[in-house]
């Protein structure tokens, strides 16, 4: 499963490289506010960004994806969507996304969730993409919706993030679902 660069209106979702340290930590990953619903702490250090962006660059020659979203107007890297497990018994991918704060609310978040899904059932054997959000962040549930993905349930204080024990919501769409509302669109 190889997909390098995806295109959308807006945006580039490309490969993360070592020049894009400074800006992931400057647009998300040394805000506290920004990582609250994420299992990982506030970077404190850009040294800390680099390792991480090293560790991706090595996942992805092992087939593993994590996007750099790249706002076009501006060249501006705004936030991450990677496929965060992938199991080919099932070939389901699970999705992961993150967006620099003063990008919220501008769609560019379900946009690049659009575009990865369409990739996926495009170009790979991907038949179903899921993904799952701390409850108590609705926002990351409606992006989900908006790109065409159904709600299966909410899982009790499954996982574990920065604020603790939570509950958290999966959302998933199917190949088939996907072939449906593409024919239904047109």
């Amino acid at each position: 499963m190889s997909i390098k660069i995806i295109e959308t209106k807006r945006l580039v979702l490309r490969p993360f490289t070592l020049e894009d340290t400074e800006s992931m930590f400057h647009h998300w990953a040394s805000h506290q506010d920004n990582v609250t619903y994420v299992t990982w702490p506030a970077h404190d250090n850009q040294e800390i960004t680099r390792k991480i962006i090293s560790s991706w660059i090595k996942e992805e020659r092992a087939g593993y994806h994590h996007w750099a979203i790249v706002e076009k107007d501006h060249q501006t890297l705004i936030g991450s969507i990677s496929i965060v497990d992938h199991n080919e018994d099932t070939q389901t991918a699970e999705i992961g996304y993150i967006l620099g704060k003063e990008y919220w609310g501008a769609g560019f978040m379900t946009e690049a969730l659009k575009a990865v899904i369409a990739s996926l059932f495009e170009k790979t054997s991907i038949n179903r993409i899921q993904a799952v959000f701390d409850t108590e962040n609705p926002a990351s549930g409606k992006v989900m919706a908006k790109a065409g993905m159904i709600y299966e349930g909410t899982l009790r204080q499954a996982s574990i993030n920065n604020r603790g024990l939570v509950d958290i919501a999966i959302f998933a769409i199917l190949k088939s679902d996907y072939l449906k509302e593409k024919t239904d669109d047109h």
